[in-house]
């Protein structure tokens, strides 16, 4: 098995302390020990093939997961929460250019049924996953993008079939969203959740409807004889009519070898304080439960949970050693007390690192592997995972299953990723890219 970051970004040591990881107890499951047939085999236990599962095994699928660690450890049961719109880092003047504008439409509107989804699931398996939020308000970092927030609102109508409201600054004061901001557009879809009992229902119902799932159980290779793939882990195998790789950016090179250079990882770096008193709230004047982010490039976001405790986060860094995350949670630390110097003596009681997914076109991928038959992938989030990657696990149940699909996939998303340059090295190309967004952020 080949990976493209160091051992330590595959390690539990990035996190540690999640914040997460106390709110709920992670599921015990059985390591794979023999040899197993199957029809679907997923690779992956998170938002992606656990969606899949849950698809799958209601339509009764004989489907088993398969996990390297344990349930929703990658970007799944690390990231902020924020079920939101996005998916893909691609502005529409791109989508346009390359896929024309039916196709960017019906991407647009399959970013708001991936949160439809997500809500939808919610309530049919009655997940108690402290939702919060009426939409994402994004803040204006600086006076002149006030301006580009207001126009946007056209560009949203069309794309989302919504109106968005601009804030101004001193209304942000009256909705308690105060700081260092000059100005707010509200968009009404999305919520804030907690992800990892949200992904833990998902691998609930899975198993309740006949779905196995095996954890600490890496596949170190993945061939295909005949009609069937061999799927191989330290201590046993699984033979499967199909396969769906739901890795994203903790996906292995050769896994198969189709998915060398097509994903790049990103860190993500989120803190969590310790439950602010009224009067902490008060001074600061943030007490609004919008999720909320900023107009930053490499983009802050945040939100004050149901529990009064803050959650932080931030894009940025480059590579998972000891020093460098020390270089980050220092200045996560930093801006976080920047942005909300009130709460400069508020406990952080969790931090932690994570990797979301590109890919190089900056769309996602649904679909099947070319010149692969029977093998398809879920992958490239660009951060926003959990509406999409739910989405996609419920896109891949319909392609793996064949017929009439329960859910549309615009083509775009069945577009083959192009390789990013360099190979192996690609992760360096994002030194300079980084300096350029940062001196666009001043």
């Amino acid at each position: 098995m080949k990976r493209l970051c160091e051992a330590r970004a595959y390690s539990a040591k990035p996190v540690a302390a999640c914040y997460w990881a106390s709110t709920t107890d992670t599921p015990e499951l059985a390591n794979l020990t023999q040899d197993i047939n199957t029809e679907i085999a997923i690779i992956g236990a998170g938002f992606t093939g656990l969606s899949a599962a849950h698809h799958l095994a209601k339509r009764g699928a004989d489907v088993t997961v398969i996990e390297a660690e344990f349930p929703a450890f990658g970007a799944t049961g690390r990231n902020g929460g924020f079920c939101c719109l996005g998916g893909a880092q691609a502005k529409n003047a791109q989508l346009d250019k390359r896929y024309g504008k039916v196709q960017r439409l019906a991407y647009r509107r399959s970013e708001v049924a991936a949160v439809g989804l997500v809500k939808t699931l919610l309530a049919e398996l009655n997940l108690q996953a402290d939702t919060h939020s009426s939409g994402e308000t994004l803040l204006a970092h600086r006076a002149s993008d006030c301006d580009s927030l207001k126009n946007s609102r056209a560009q949203i109508k069309e794309d989302y079939g919504v109106e968005a409201l601009f804030h101004s600054k001193s209304e942000l004061r009256q909705l308690g969203m105060q700081g260092p901001f000059h100005g707010a557009l509200t968009i009404p879809i999305g919520f804030g959740l907690n992800p990892r009992k949200y992904a833990y229902g998902l691998l609930s119902s899975a198993v309740k409807n006949g779905g196995k799932v095996f954890v600490n159980s890496p596949v170190i290779d993945l061939k295909k004889a005949g009609e069937t793939f061999r799927l191989t882990t330290p201590q046993g195998s699984i033979t499967a009519d199909r396969v769906i790789i739901a890795t994203n950016a903790y996906a292995a090179e050769d896994l198969p070898d189709w998915m060398a250079g097509r994903f790049m990882p990103l860190h993500s770096s989120v803190i969590v304080t310790e439950p602010l008193t009224p009067k902490q709230i008060e001074a600061q004047g943030w007490s609004s439960a919008q999720m909320a982010y900023d107009t930053r490039q490499l983009l802050h976001y945040f939100r004050l949970m149901p529990n009064r405790q803050f959650l932080f986060g931030m894009r940025g860094g480059l590579f998972s050693t000891d020093r460098s995350e020390a270089a980050i949670q220092k200045l996560i630390t930093r801006d976080f007390h920047t942005m909300f110097p009130a709460w400069k003596r508020v406990k952080i009681r969790h931090f932690w690192t994570g990797m979301v997914c590109m890919t190089r076109h900056q769309i996602p991928f649904i679909g099947a592997i070319p010149n692969l038959s029977g093998a398809y992938a879920g992958f490239g989030y660009h951060g926003n995972g959990v509406a999409m990657a739910s989405y996609a696990g419920a896109v891949l149940s319909d392609l793996v299953i064949g017929g009439a699909p329960n859910f549309e996939r615009p083509k775009l998303l069945g577009t083959q990723p192009p390789k990013f340059p360099l190979g192996r090295y690609r992760r360096h190309l994002l030194a300079p890219a980084y300096a350029l967004k940062y001196l666009q952020d001043l």
